[in-house]
């Protein structure tokens, strides 16, 4: 009797291991038919990047994309909220229009930089100066200053040419892309080393230059790229900042050296709003067995406003987004709870995911991974430990149930190294909790998108963000379904070739949660 009772336990539990198993399988299948079928990616990236656009912290369009994703997760039936954690310095863009009036009369390709002070409806109009070939120290750069009053003035290194070194690379003659590239190092390193000796650093370049009587100022940021340009902050308080296209630029450059000193005209419109409070957006899908451990699916909504963010974050956000559209219908009642964190002011130093860290510890010690993902629109690629010791043995496991057409070009690395910054999951590795880099292919990003001019819906490679929602997806169900509570034993860190030192581990840092003033 005893043996049939134990046969009849056995059974019980291989057969239960068996629909454990065919459940498992169901539910992913269910995760890929509904990504790939019934995908929701070009209409939410048209929303956020066409209708509500870029979301720089401390505008009405930031807190209209706070707001904007709290009623998608609505509609489908997921709980979600505004979670203030500081204020930021409020502003809005205005208009910026540009013309030469002399020599001749051209329409110029520029734009303000955030946060820059307005002009009046009528603008300014101003002569141009350039910055002096020859600065030996700060002495004689003080004496030049006298010279800026009343003029707009070119803070930017004029670019020897606009064609990337791939272009080059591809149709010069070896040896002029080799003289091109040593002549545009020298002229660069000069120009460093003239900024270096006026006594200022470009942190309060602009300010000094403003000081002086400045009426205007106009940068051209190059990105290396075609057409492509870095947009920032203006970091001035009462003259505008634009910057200009490379060939716009060089232009009026070599106009104002050449003795033919362009007039310009500039319309640059904006409103200062006062202090705004920011957000971070938070939703959440309860989990029944183990409600106080999480997965958290992270990405900052925030962008730069040189362009709309399509693919810094919008495409991290629409992932996010999207994986928990298809987790809510086809798993909506996980075992452990599902976080959707949306971080603001990412761009100004994680200061969303650094305040939501410091503000929730209870959350942070129950962290049972973390995926963010926020470096353009490729397709996932490369995951790191961390430095995470056991990373490898449930990123392993979480992967092997992936079908390989949505992993079999990602690189691991084991245990790997803890990240000090680039994007939120930073923020948690300081805190100890394992957090991941969903790290993507290049589609040229760093050249073209990031952060620049360029950043616009029709980047957007729709097929490889549709695979990152679909592995986030998959991935997140499996670490909340884990038997196993993530280990956070750490690594034995490396040793510093440079310094002969052990690399330590990150230590938390508080974010800057009443900013943008300066």
């Amino acid at each position: 009797m005893k043996k049939l009772i134990l046969l009849f336990m056995i059974c019980c539990v291989f057969s239960s291991t068996i629909v454990f198993s065919q459940s498992k399988e169901e539910i992913i299948n269910s995760i890929v038919e509904e990504g790939e079928g019934n995908s929701q990616l070009e209409s939410l990236a048209h929303e956020l990047m066409d209708l509500v656009g870029p979301r720089l912290v401390g505008t009405p369009q930031m807190k209209n994309s706070n707001d904007w994703v709290i009623s998608k997760y609505e509609d489908w039936g997921i709980e979600a909220e505004n979670q203030e954690y500081g204020k930021w310095r409020g502003w809005e863009r205005g208009i910026t229009h540009v013309d030469m009036l002399e020599p001749r009369v051209v329409s110029l390709s520029a734009m303000q930089l955030a946060w820059s002070p307005s002009t009046s409806k009528k603008g300014i109009i101003a002569n141009v100066i350039t910055f002096p070939e020859e600065v030996e120290d700060s002495i004689s750069f003080q004496k030049w200053l006298s010279n800026v009053k009343g003029k707009i003035v070119l803070i930017s290194m004029p670019q020897p040419t606009g064609r990337p070194d791939y272009n080059w690379e591809e149709f010069a003659k070896e040896e002029s892309f080799e003289k091109m590239k040593e002549e545009r190092d020298a002229q660069t390193e000069a120009w460093r080393e003239k900024i270096n000796a006026t006594g200022y650093n470009y942190r309060n370049f602009n300010e000094a230059l403003e000081n002086a009587g400045a009426v205007g100022l106009i940068q051209s940021r190059w990105s290396n790229g075609f057409g492509a340009n870095k947009i920032f902050s203006a970091n001035t308080k009462k003259i505008p900042v634009v910057d200009m296209s490379l060939e716009d630029y060089g232009m009026i450059y070599r106009l104002a050296k050449s003795s033919n000193t362009p007039k310009l005209k500039i319309v640059s419109e904006s409103k200062d709003l006062g202090t705004v409070p920011t957000f971070n957006t938070i939703a959440e899908i309860k989990g029944t067995q183990k409600p106080e451990e999480y997965v958290i699916l992270s990405a900052h909504l925030d962008s730069w406003d040189g362009a709309t963010g399509a693919t810094d974050n919008g495409t991290g956000t629409i992932t996010m987004m999207e994986a928990a559209r298809i987790l809510k219908k086809v798993y909506p009642n996980p075992k452990r709870t599902i976080l959707i964190g949306h971080w603001a002011s990412e761009e100004q130093g994680l200061n969303g995911s650094r305040a939501f860290v410091e503000d929730h510890p209870e959350i942070v010690e129950n962290v049972q991974a973390v995926f963010n993902q926020d470096n353009g629109t490729g397709r996932v690629v490369r995951i790191s430990g961390q430095g995470f010791l056991h990373a490898y043995d449930y990123i392993g496991r979480w992967l092997e149930a992936v079908p390989d057409t949505y992993k079999d070009e990602i690189e691991t690395t084991f245990p790997g190294t803890p990240s000090r910054g680039g994007s939120d999951y930073a923020s948690f590795v300081a805190a100890d909790a394992p957090a991941f880099s969903l790290s993507s292919l290049s589609w040229s990003y760093w050249n073209y998108t990031w952060h620049t001019n360029l950043d616009t819906y029709d980047k957007i490679v729709f097929d490889d963000v549709r695979n990152n929602a679909i592995l986030t997806a998959i991935m997140t169900y499996m670490a909340s379904e884990d038997e196993e509570t993530t280990s956070r034993e750490k690594a034995v860190l490396p040793v510093n070739s440079r310094t002969g030192e052990q690399y330590s581990w990150p230590e938390p840092r508080s974010p800057q949660r009443d900013g943008g003033k300066d």
